[in-house]
This record gives C-alpha cells, sequence and structure tokens, in this order.
C-alpha cells in the first residue's frame, strides 16, 4: 500500500476556455480500492482518460503504473468506459475473450477465462448467449468481465454502477473485491456514496474541476459531528437546561426525546448533568455521519444544485 499504482500532480485540462479539470493531484496505492467521487460534470470521467493517457493534459504530470506514458503500461490496465460497447452478435464468451486479445491474451487462454468468470459472477447460462440477447446489466457485466479477463495491475472503471439493478451491483461489488483480493488496484469514479462507502480503501472528492478532499471514508466522515439522540426516564422541557444548546426535542416537551451534536468535549459531562439532575437515562444511541453527508458539506449544496 506505500508504492503509488497511479500518480497525478495538477493535471489541467482545457475545453475551450473552459477548465474541466482544474490543478487535481492524485495518489493511489497499490493494491488498494480507490474511489473518486464528484457531482456530474464535476470533471471524473475526463480524470481518468487523462490518466490512461486518452486525453493528453494541458498541464501537470501523471504516472501509470509507474510509467510516465500512460499508454506504454496499456496492457497492464483493464478499462470499463462511461460509454459501454460490445458487438451484439459476439457470444458473451466470446466478447471476453475478444477484450482479453485486446490486450495481447490468447484467444484459448482468454476462452477458458471467460467461462470461469462468467461461473463466478454467476451468469455461467449465458456464456453461450449472444450479446443482443442479454439485459442491460448483464451486457454491463460481460463487459466488465472482458476488462479483467487479462489479470490486469490495475482496473479502472467509470461510473460502473449505473444502470445496474441491485442484483448486478452486488456481483459487481464481489467482483471488484476479488480483483482488489487478487493483488490489482482498482480506481473506480461514482457519483454514488453508498458503493463507495463499502468498497473504498480512500477516496478524493472533485466538483468544480478541482479536488475537494482526499483521504479514507472515516476521515471524509470525520470532518462532520456525531448527532447524539437522548431519552430520559421523566420528560419534560427542563430537560434542555442540562443538554447543550443545540438541543431539540423531538414530540411535545421532548417526550420522544432529544437530538443534538456531539459537543466537542465529549458526551460524559452531558450525561453527568443529566443524572445528577434526576432526568435518568432511558435511551442514548450515538450516530456518526454517513459519507452522503460529508459530501454535501464538502462540496456544497449549491455546487450540488447546479449539476443536477
Amino acid at each position: 500500500m506505500t508504492d503509488a499504482a497511479v500518480s497525478a500532480s495538477g493535471l489541467v485540462k482545457l475545453f475551450g476556455d473552459r477548465r474541466v479539470v482544474d490543478g487535481v493531484d492524485l495518489l493511489v496505492p497499490a493494491g488498494a480500492i480507490y474511489g473518486v467521487l464528484g457531482p456530474n460534470g464535476a470533471g471524473k470521467t475526463t480524470t481518468l482518460r487523462m490518466l490512461l493517457g486518452i486525453i493528453e493534459p494541458d498541464g501537470g504530470s501523471r504516472s501509470l503504473l509507474g510509467e510516465a506514458h500512460p499508454r506504454d503500461a496499456s496492457d497492464r490496465v483493464g478499462y470499463l468506459p462511461e460509454e459501454r460497447g460490445l458487438y451484439p452478435a459476439m457470444k458473451a464468451k466470446e466478447a471476453i475473450a475478444f477484450m482479453g486479445a485486446l490486450r495481447g491474451l490468447a484467444w484459448a487462454t482468454g476462452r477458458r477465462r471467460a467461462v470461469q468468470l462468467l461461473e463466478r459472477a454467476g451468469l455461467g447460462h449465458a456464456a453461450d448467449t449472444k450479446i443482443r440477447k442479454l439485459s442491460k446489466g448483464m451486457a454491463q457485466l460481460v463487459q466488465l468481465l472482458g476488462s479483467v479477463v487479462h489479470e490486469p495491475d490495475l482496473l479502472v472503471l467509470d461510473e460502473p454502477f449505473s444502470g445496474l439493478d441491485p442484483v448486478n451491483q452486488e456481483r459487481l461489488e464481489a467482483l471488484i473485491l476479488a480483483e482488489r483480493d487478487r493483488g490489482a488496484t482498482v480506481l473506480f469514479s461514482t457519483h454514488v456514496m453508498a458503493h463507495a462507502e463499502r468498497l473504498c480503501d480512500r477516496l478524493a472528492i472533485i466538483s468544480g474541476g478541482k479536488r475537494r478532499f482526499e483521504g479514507t471514508v472515516n476521515d471524509a466522515r470525520g470532518m462532520l459531528p456525531a448527532r447524539v439522540h437522548y431519552t430520559p426516564q421523566r420528560p419534560g422541557a427542563e430537560v434542555a437546561v442540562a443538554l447543550p444548546h443545540d438541543a431539540r426535542p423531538e414530540g411535545t416537551a421532548g417526550a420522544a426525546g432529544w437530538h443534538f451534536e456531539m459537543p466537542p468535549e465529549g458526551i460524559e459531562q452531558v450525561l453527568v448533568r443529566l443524572i445528577e439532575a434526576g432526568h435518568g437515562i432511558a435511551g442514548l444511541s450515538i450516530e456518526r455521519p454517513g459519507l452522503h453527508e460529508a459530501f454535501v458539506q464538502i462540496v456544497g449544496r449549491d455546487a450540488l444544485e447546479a449539476a443536477q
């Protein structure tokens, strides 16, 4: 995890006079699952394409698997673009083998691995089915399997969960974890926080072409205070005296409890005051904010509404 599989410094991309990517830095540890998060139009896809050498940056530098020229490492990379595309007349196993052949994998090896990958993904019954007869979600998984059939060192996925039903989303998550366990580095973009929260070892948040955050999921969640829900044994408006100033009642006079942000000094002093005042503790729960809440805080609600 100490070596970088992907690095970028000050990446810039101009489309006309608009800076779609504006000085982005990234450092993706080898063997990690790394998420690039951001609202629609944040610059995620353009950043990934520059990292892969599909398009050239207008400023900055990048390194891919130790190569200053990303295309020199292309046979060691698996890539699922945001725009999906398979030959509809091909059978699923042939489509996977074909994608492997484009990366230098022998046809016989590709066909054998394709059948194995389809079986592991729960799609063994579709090995001889033509792409045109598969559902959209199944075809998308076939294309994903085609991007890993040559056992790449780096797997880059652009919005891989888009358009998948819950069952295929679970299959995709399992495949990503399997690739990480195999030793590959996985770099994917998404605007869906739930997948990033479950999968990512580290992540970057991009908005307006700039990197706004980099760190772990816990680092992001830790930027917001936890929320406390407290239920007294003896409800009443007078309970508020012992609670932090931002405490708000739930129900009449806090009959259903109170909620407030975790004080900077912790919860212990609050509990002492409640007990000494005779209010007692019928219930207490502490909830940390989710990644979605942290994402909104980092990006800003105005930016999210503009992207939508």
